[in-house]
């Protein structure tokens, strides 16, 4: 395992965020959707999720070894879990905290629900909601060097086989590409909301 086994070991860690992100995207903004809906299965839900998300990564992987195997799903199924988490609970604290008097004038306008939370909720509440994704696609740069563990690759592979090598080279091989991966797709987000969210929602956005 040399510099040249890089470029191949970094599409197979990206290939792995980029994936589990829009996973995690999905379920997220849905999830948490649906428990703006209902405040209180929300005060069940939420304190369960956040006790299931400090089960760490390598045990969660290993459970779903048991039903998936060694193959990339399973590593996909665990991160898109993990990474729906931070989201999740952005658009559910961005959802809830939307001023009422917006909801009220919606249906003043006329709108229905759905109208008033496409065209109302969901805007208001996107700087709260891409602040989770940011979270999210970072952490799950750091999570995807667990797809190694299983066979799968990525920069994992550089890390686990320097420790065992004890090879410094190889380490840093693997976690400083990590680590600009995770700048990139980080300040990629932060663009992204530059250009979705208006300029006088994004303090709201970055305090959650």
């Amino acid at each position: 395992m040399g510099i040249h086994d890089l470029p191949h070991a970094l599409a197979v860690h990206l290939f792995f965020t980029l994936s589990s992100v829009v996973i995690g995207l999905v379920l997220g903004v849905t999830l948490g959707i649906l428990l703006s809906r209902k405040p209180k299965l929300s005060n069940v839900v939420l304190p369960i999720l956040s006790v299931f998300n400090t089960v760490p990564g390598i045990v969660f992987i290993g459970l779903l070894l048991l039903i998936w195997g060694m193959e990339a799903i399973t590593v996909l199924v665990a991160l898109g879990i993990y990474a729906t988490f931070p989201i999740l609970k952005n658009t559910y604290a961005g959802l809830i905290s939307v001023n009422p008097q917006y909801i009220e004038a919606a249906k003043g306008c006329g709108m229905s629900q759905t109208q008033q939370l496409f065209r109302v909720e969901l805007p208001l509440a996107l700087p709260t909601i891409i602040g989770g994704l940011r979270m999210s696609t970072v952490y799950t740069v750091s999570w995807a060097v667990l797809a190694s563990m299983i066979g799968q690759g990525g920069l994992g592979e550089f890390i686990y086989a320097g420790i065992s090598a004890n090879d410094n080279g190889l380490i840093l091989l693997g976690a400083i590409p990590a680590a600009v991966l995770a700048f990139v797709l980080g300040s990629l987000v932060d663009l992204l909301q530059t250009y979705t969210v208006p300029k006088g929602l994004r303090k709201r956005g970055s305090t959650k």
